[in-house]
Parts: structure tokens; sequence; C-alpha cells
């Protein structure tokens, strides 16, 4: 039979934790039991200091701080510290933008880099942000591309000689199920195709090897497990061997050689700066590169098994505790082929999570029915994960989610 899970377990596997400390890097409100880290991540203790000193050299020192503090470069310096994190190397990572924007920037040269082809091709359920800007980007080139969409499994086969570029999110946003980067990038290449990989979900939360597995391009979001705040700037990558190959379809004024010549015809910068397009947001840059100073004393091996770890007790804990009240896992079973999150389907889902979030365990819920729950490996305990299950179980059997206001819709679920 499996052993019972009990607190005295979870609190067990908090003593033996190797990222315990880590929790006192952020600041957390008492009482909540905080699983969207996936979505927004924790607000680390040091950024509202950075931020600080940051509006304070602007208050002194004015516009003579893109120089005296090289605001300028930032978007390098804090791309070169992402780029330890997903497996790239300095100068193959630049910051800016939106994930959106950076989509729709590489998707663009990826089929400027493969001439003849003219298919993207992705996963039909794929975040849908990357198939709106693959559609918009179809509709300006007068329907000269196509953009094909396929289930997970159907993927290596569809990879033909029209496909210029294959695009996928690492590990689905929905489901959490991580797709085998290395397995489908060898199989593009084998069929000429190059491969491109949102890590909004992944990065952060385990360790990546782009430059190992054959990456042509990647993009990410930063306010996630990277802990950048709301609406952080994004970042893309661009392996070594195709930057200078690349004229970016959006050409701007911070991605040329030389930005203050101010010369009318573009000319592209010769590193991965010609990526850039406007000027840099100095605040939100420092709000991220705070974020990311965390990592400089963490192990993301460590932080992947804790992932693991988080997920197996949480499934655990809802077999034992949940049973009988409809919940359906919507995330691969073995926590070994999931990201850092567990997903249950369930017809009332979202009046679920905000019958939860009045007991302040905050998850969220993704259309049409599933109920997510982020694991954050920095500062989510195992006793938060088996507090947050007795909740559940306590909104499921006494209903307390059939309300009419828990099942008002906010604009942002």
């Amino acid at each position: 039979m499996t052993e019972t899970i009990t607190r005295a377990v979870a609190e067990a596997m908090d003593a033996g934790d190797a990222l315990g400390g880590c929790r006192e890097w952020f600041t957390l409100p008492p009482g909540v039991i905080y699983l969207d880290g996936n979505s927004l991540g924790a607000l680390p203790r040091t950024t509202s200091d950075r931020l600080a000193r940051v509006v304070e050299d602007w208050g002194r020192d004015l516009i003579a701080g893109w120089n005296r503090h090289d605001w300028i470069g930032w978007p390098r310096r804090v791309g070169d510290r992402i780029a330890r994190l997903i497996g790239a190397e300095p100068g193959e990572v630049i910051v800016a933008d939106s994930t959106s924007i950076n989509v729709f920037k590489l998707l663009a040269a990826a089929l400027e880099l493969n001439p003849g082809r003219r298919v993207i091709l992705s996963e039909a359920d794929n975040f849908p942000t990357d198939l709106h800007i693959a559609q918009g980007l179809r509709r300006l080139l007068d329907d000269a591309i196509d953009l094909r969409t396929v289930d997970a499994r159907a993927l290596p086969d569809a990879l033909d000689k029209d496909v210029a570029v294959l695009m996928l999110t690492h590990v689905h946003y929905r489901t959490g199920a991580i797709h085998d980067m290395a397995a489908l990038t060898a199989a593009a290449r084998r069929a000429g195709a190059l491969a491109l990989w949102d890590l909004s979900h992944s990065a952060g939360a385990m360790p990546l090897a782009l430059n190992r597995a054959g990456v042509d391009l990647a993009v990410g979001g930063s306010y996630k497990y990277l802990n950048g705040g709301p609406g952080a700037p994004a970042y893309l990558f661009v392996a070594e061997r195709w930057i200078d190959r690349i004229q970016p379809a959006l050409a701007g004024w911070m991605g040329h050689a030389q930005p203050f010549d101010f010369d009318t015809t573009y000319e592209p910068a010769p590193g991965i700066e010609r990526l850039l397009v406007g000027t840099p947001p100095v605040l939100s840059l420092a709000a991220l590169d705070a974020g990311l100073e965390l990592f400089e004393a963490v192990d993301l091996r460590q932080v992947r098994s804790k992932c693991i770890a988080l997920g197996e007790l949480f499934r655990r804990v809802v077999t034992q505790e949940c049973g009988g009240h409809g919940l359906r896992l919507a995330s691969p079973a073995d926590p070994e082929h999931c990201g850092s999150q567990v997903s249950y389907a369930h017809p009332d889902g979202y009046a679920i999570v905000q019958a939860l979030i009045e007991r302040r365990v905050i998850g969220d819920f993704r259309a049409p029915d599933v109920m997510r729950f982020g694991f954050a490996p920095l500062y989510v305990r195992y006793v938060d994960v088996f507090d947050a299950v007795l909740a559940l179980r306590d909104v499921l059997q006494t209903r307390a989610w059939d309300q009419p206001r828990f099942r008002l819709r906010a604009l942002v679920t």
C-alpha cells in the first residue's frame, strides 16, 4: 500500500531541502500559499533597493546616466546573465521587448535564413500568442507563407521539405508537458528546418542546454521563474552561427551599428544588438537584473530536483485527499516529464480556483477547465504543497466554490 502522506512528512522534506534558505530572498505575504510563480514570480527582497538606486541615479544624473551608469549596455549584460541559465554563450542573448515581439522578429528571420521554404510548423495547442504572431506574419506577407499545426505526437512526421522553421514552447503552458528539445531540434535539422523554442515556462525552473541541443533560435519571458516583475522585458537567443546573417525585419535605431550617427539608412549592429529595436527600459531591466542575480548562488540541477519532488508530492496528496470530486489530472503522470507545475481539469475549475484564492491559496486557471498550480522551487515549501491540497479538499467537499461570486470571470484569470 502507498504510505499515507502527513504534514509531518512534508515538514521533514522541508528540513532536508537544500534550497530551503532561498525562501528568505523573497517578499511573500504572511499566510499566503503562492502557487502561481509560473505566471508571475515573487518579489525578490533586493529589487526595491535596486530600483531605488537607479531612480536616485536618474534624479541626480539625468541624461548623463546613459553613459555614467552604462544604462545603454544593460540589454546585453542582462542577456549574458540569462545565457548562463539557458545553456548559451555570452553575446547570444539580448533582453528586449516582449515575448510576442521577439517571436515575430525571429520567425521573420528564420524564414529569410531558410529561403525557398514557406511553412512555419507548430503544435496545434501551442501558446496562443506564438500562433497569433505567426498568423499575423502570414497576413503581412499576403499568404506567401503558411502556418501548419499538428498534434504534438505528429510533429516529427510533419517536418518535410516545405518547413522553414519549427516553433514550439518547451513546457506546455496549460499541462506542463515537456517537449524533448534535443530530439525535436535534431529532427528539424535533419529536415532542413530551423528550430525556434519558447522558454517562458522552463527558464529558471530547470537546466537548459540550447547550444548542446543545437537550437537555432529561442525566446522567453522573464516575469515568471526569473522573477523580473510584472511586464518585465523578454529576451531572445540567436545561435552565434546565425547572428550576423540576420537582417532584422523590425529594424530599429537601437539595432543600428551606430545609433547615434542618426543615419537614415539602416545598417545592422555587428552582434546580437542588431535584434534591439527601441530604447531599453532601464527601470524594468534593473528589476530583472536583481531577480537574475539570485541565480548566481543556485544550482539549477537542485532546482529541477525540487520541481520534480514538489510535483510528485502534490499529485500524491491530491490522490490521497481529493478522490471522488471530479478532478482529472491534466499534466503528465510522470513528474519527470512535466515542468514545475501540476494541472487538474474540472468543469468548475474557475470557481474552485477563486474559492482557493479566498482561502489565500493562489493558483490560476486556463480555459476551458484547467486549474494550474505552479511550484517555484526557490520559495515554495513542501508544507505549502500539503496545506494547499487540504484547502482544495475542503473547497471540494463543502462545495464552497458553488457561489455566484466565484463564477464571475475577471479579466485576468
